[in-house]
């Protein structure tokens, strides 16, 4: 079980994305209750998350989370911002 870091709606369809410890992100359709992409598992904790305002773009921070304290803290590791071109992704499939 990992913990949820971030939570972001997306601003023209309501669906939401979920960003956690475990290094991945996932799209929900929140209405139907279910998840619409689980992504790939990055090397550290995605900690952050957000959409641009018209929906187009998802931004997400990796870096370490200090889920598991300061023993496993890597200064070595690189912190990361991501963008991602996502609107048709965050459809909910009520309306697919």
């Amino acid at each position: 079980i990992f913990q949820v870091n971030d939570i972001a709606f997306h601003p023209i369809h309501g669906t939401l994305a979920t960003v956690g410890s475990d290094g991945s992100f996932s799209f929900w359709d929140k209405d139907a209750r279910t998840k619409l992409k689980p992504s790939e598992a990055m090397e550290q904790p995605i900690t952050r998350c957000c959409f641009n305002s018209n929906g187009q773009i998802f931004a997400y921070a990796v870096s370490y989370d200090w889920s598991k304290g300061h023993e496993f803290y890597n200064a070595q590791k690189k912190n990361y911002i991501f963008l991602r071109s996502c609107y048709d992704e965050l459809k909910p499939r009520s309306s697919s």
